[in-house]
């Protein structure tokens, strides 16, 4: 197998393994058996194994079985979302684009009116604009390795349609252009303690 096709199959089974764990067909405390796995794809188990040292990394997997998250870690995950997004938010204050401003006051527009997809994709780029606009890539690679246990939160708020998500997210952009980083971090931080206790009662 070549670079190319070997890239290609470890995509594939990250997204596949990934997507299973995400839609619950793979439930929690499940042992991941490479060979099956593999066996399903019709690919080798390189890749499978590739993607599941990819999974751990961010979460998702841990001694090769589908992680069951305990209300402990949950909320360890929040803090350090809250240090850092509630951070962001305070640096969108002064230093956002006009560009980024723009976007994100069209992830909120979209919140308010989209399908569950394309909220679930606008929550997903509210937050990433924010940590983005830091350019810190340190930040930026901590919460990206984040990703997947996020999304598992995001579906969680978005599907069950948490009260006055969108709500908040137009709070935070309000503070963001009127300068107010002391405002922003707040209610950024306020908006996940909010979502981390919706996420408790629901998982």
């Amino acid at each position: 197998m070549g670079k190319k096709e070997s890239g290609l199959a470890y995509v594939q089974a990250y997204e596949y393994v990934r997507d299973k764990i995400l839609s619950g067909e793979l439930e929690r405390g499940t042992k991941l058996v490479e060979e099956r796995l593999a066996e399903e794809m019709g690919i080798s188990r390189t890749p499978v194994r590739e993607s599941i040292r990819k999974l751990e990394q961010e979460g998702l997997i841990k001694q090769k079985r589908v992680v069951n998250p305990s209300d402990m870690d949950l909320r360890h995950i929040f803090q350090v979302r809250m240090l850092l997004e509630g951070y962001a938010a305070r640096h969108c204050a002064s230093y956002m684009t006009e560009e980024a401003l723009e976007k994100l006051k069209q992830c909120v527009d979209i919140g308010r009116t989209g399908t569950v997809e394309e909220v679930m994709s606008a929550n997903k780029e509210f937050h990433e604009l924010i940590v983005k606009a830091t350019h810190n890539p340190v930040m930026i690679d901590i919460l990206d390795r984040m990703q997947s246990i996020i999304y598992l939160f995001r579906k969680t708020v978005v599907y069950h349609k948490r009260p006055f998500l969108i709500d908040e997210h137009e709070e935070i952009y309000n503070a963001i252009v009127q300068h107010d980083g002391d405002q922003a971090e707040e209610l950024m931080k306020k908006h996940l303690q909010l979502d981390l206790e919706f996420c408790l009662n629901r998982m």
